[in-house]
């Protein structure tokens, strides 16, 4: 027989909610690349190396929430969720994220081309939206929603690029922010849907609320890794006194 304690008794709705957003400490704006986004630090190939990785998560997020859609049977929430795929993709003429985040790409330097073949997309960056991707076709759509609540973290670090980027880094043009000025408002709707099914669903038991908070821990562990991928890329490392050696990639035409 299972004796219920105070320590199994799920938290309340709003102490599990604190409990989620505590979570942001571990948010990638903390990671020492995007540190030295803010603090003005990065040089321009660094800056554009970060936005050529980003791009491949950008184009594989409208997949992730096709497949959110795809495990659910709910109709209220698939016509909620759709908005994510068209946010990106584009609707009726109507530019997506995808788009504007290539404006971004060519407000930096980069060209189109050099950001849609993505060669120059690093394999850890690859990895680590793969396996995200993968999670939401393979897990239950209410854990695939839990692991989109990273987005409660992110209207803070769009505002800080819109603020901070024009004094720090004045060679990017100003259409570059259009991404950046799109999500403050699609990330704050995203989130009211996004947490209250989290809160909804998982708060029937403190092992449920657990469960939930090692999702989040894993979407913000999926973040973080792309941050050192890229860093990594971008950043000249020496290990006892050797040029770290990037892998060599041979190419075939």
């Amino acid at each position: 027989m299972n004796t219920v304690t105070h320590n199994n008794l799920p938290w309340s709705r709003e102490e599990f909610e604190a409990k989620l957003r505590e979570k942001g400490q571990g948010y990638h704006i903390y990671h020492p690349i995007h540190v030295l986004m803010y603090e003005g630090k990065l040089t321009k190939e660094q800056l554009q190396c970060w936005v050529a990785n980003r791009y491949y998560y950008q184009i594989m997020i409208p997949q992730k929430d096709a497949a959110v859609m795809s495990n659910c049977p709910d109709k209220e929430v698939r016509k909620g969720w759709i908005h994510r795929i068209t946010d990106h993709d584009g609707y009726d003429g109507v530019e997506g994220g995808i788009e504007a985040w290539l404006k971004l790409s060519e407000a930096v330097g980069l060209s189109r081309d050099q950001v849609t073949s993505l060669e120059l997309v690093s394999p850890g960056v690859k990895f680590a939206v793969d396996a995200y991707v993968n999670f939401a076709r393979q897990r239950p759509w209410q854990e695939s929603v839990c692991s989109s609540l990273t987005e409660l973290f992110a209207p803070h670090i769009h505002q800080q690029r819109i603020s901070s980027w024009p004094a720090m880094y004045p060679w990017v043009k100003e259409e570059g922010f259009v991404y950046f000025k799109k999500r403050l408002t699609e990330a704050r709707r995203d989130v009211e849907q996004g947490l209250g099914i989290t809160l909804d669903y998982f708060s029937v038991s403190r092992e449920m609320q657990l469960r939930a908070l090692d999702i989040l821990q894993f979407k913000l562990d999926v973040l973080w890794v792309i941050a050192d991928a890229i860093m990594l890329a971008s950043t000249k490392i020496q290990v006892e006194d050797r040029d770290y050696m990037r892998q060599p990639v041979i190419k075939f035409r």
